[in-house]
């Protein structure tokens, strides 16, 4: 069973090339992709949505550090294991909540040690993660968003909401009269409606009451919800979660 998706980011041909080699003969892992520097990495992030991410820190442009602390800011971010010929930014690089810190030439053993410790982080989050069959909504949260825009005010009811899309800066909230784009963060519409709302990719959050199917398109998998055209996309990493919550609900 493939537990854990990896993209590799090394400057060096030849140390992803080793890193690639020690990573097949791994289970539980799939190498998705590999990036070569900084700005390669995270469009590579944004498309292949992975578990771990295998990071050099000496690269050019912006170094492994600063990528690590911009992928930490992302919703739903990336594991990531430091590959590097240099022992003094072990500080640093544990202060971005890395799972390991590997001394190049990196040895198959410390790489399978540290690979086992993301996995079993996986599973643990997964399990966090589980989706219940009945959601309800968190007794804290709001029952009503407002929404500013150029016509004024706009309440919407959460029960109408279908999907929080992220898009840029914003978040669209797709509900049965249209679209209504937000001021508030993916990660914090998470936090609030835990429960009533699941990540089904970086991007986005449904409505697990509404979930009417899971299509396989090309790209990849699109959950259909009832009430709106739209049909957010399903990452490899949410997939096992979004197959258990129609289960549960069949």
């Amino acid at each position: 069973m493939i537990e854990l998706g990896v993209l590799i980011v090394d400057d060096e041909p030849l140390a992803r090339a080793r890193l690639a080699r020690q990573l097949g003969k791994l289970e539980h892992c799939e190498l998705l992709g590999e990036a070569a520097d900084a700005v390669e990495a995270l469009e590579q992030v944004e498309r292949l949505d992975p578990d771990l991410v295998l990071l050099d820190i000496e690269m050019p442009g912006d170094n492994g550090l600063q990528l690590a602390r911009r992928l930490s800011q992302m919703d739903s971010p990336p594991a990531l294991i430091f590959c590097t010929a240099h022992d003094e930014f072990a500080l640093p690089a544990f202060a971005t909540a890395a799972v390991g810190y590997l001394l190049k030439p990196v040895s198959a053993a410390d790489l399978a040690a540290a690979v086992d410790k993301a996995v079993q982080l996986n599973r643990s989050q997964r399990k966090l993660a589980g989706l219940p069959a009945t959601p309800t909504v968190p007794a804290a949260a709001r029952r009503r968003i407002h929404a500013v825009s150029r016509l004024g005010v706009e309440l919407l009811d959460v029960g109408e909401i279908r999907c929080f899309i992220a898009d840029s800066k914003y978040v669209v909230a797709h509900h049965g009269r249209g679209e209504t784009v937000l001021d508030e963060s993916l990660r914090d519409l998470e936090a609030e409606f835990a429960g009533l709302f699941v990540r089904v990719h970086r991007g986005a959050l449904v409505a697990a009451q509404h979930v009417r199917a899971l299509h396989r398109e090309e790209g990849g998998y699109r959950v259909e919800l009832d009430g709106v055209g739209v049909r957010p996309a399903v990452s490899r990493r949410m997939l096992g979660q979004v197959k258990a919550l129609l289960a549960e609900m069949a």
